[in-house]
């Protein structure tokens, strides 16, 4: 079973090395680690690991928090292992075709940001149109969700963790996870930035 594990650890020499050493103990094989933010000394890494069969997911989580500062932040099943595609790769893609920059931005955003799915929305005097969708997204958004006036927005919307970031005029990219983990301050400057690019390709 592959899962991913969002940890917070001491940005020092040594913490990703006894934090390996924990997940091989519980059982665990780590296949790829992705930092996702670094501040105040503290870092939070996305590990992605596979655990032999039997093993517990909670096993995984108490071995790491044995680890003197580190705090396990989230886990959960990833059934797209450590398929990781970074930003400049997503870049590439919406280069290939300028005029669809902004829906190609759409399909690459699970993998880019590890959501359950994404949408390219407009808004209009009636509400939100939804103008292209990954297969796991809603084909509408309730009419009061908030539009991202500040460029990117986070908020809560019953189980989902939503994100939006403006494209320009009245478009919008939304990306949503299920339960969690929270939107890190450094995953939203990422959207932001991945929006406006989409944005300055299809112009």
């Amino acid at each position: 079973m592959s899962y991913l594990l969002r940890v917070q650890l001491p940005d020092v020499p040594g913490s990703l090395g006894r934090l390996a050493s924990a997940v091989g103990m519980a059982g665990g094989n780590i296949d790829a680690i992705e930092i996702v933010s670094r501040d105040g000394g503290l870092a939070v890494d996305d590990v992605f690991l596979a655990a032999d069969g039997g093993v517990m997911p909670d096993s995984i989580v108490s071995a790491c928090q044995q680890i003197e500062g580190v705090t396990v932040l989230w886990i959960s099943r990833y059934a797209a292992g450590t398929n990781l595609f970074l930003d400049l790769e997503a870049v590439e893609s919406m280069t290939e075709d300028p005029a669809t920059a902004a829906n190609t931005l759409v399909d690459l955003v699970p993998d880019v940001f590890r959501v359950d799915w994404g949408l390219r929305i407009r808004r209009t005097d009636e509400g939100m149109e939804v103008l292209h969708r990954t297969s796991a997204a809603p084909s509408e958004l309730p009419q009061d969700i908030e539009w991202p006036e500040d460029k990117v927005h986070q908020l809560n919307l019953g189980d989902l963790i939503v994100a939006g970031a403006r494209i320009g005029g009245d478009e919008a990219i939304v990306i949503a996870r299920r339960g969690g983990p929270v939107f890190l301050e450094s995953e939203l400057a990422r959207l932001r930035h991945l929006a406006a690019l989409a944005a300055s390709i299809s112009r």
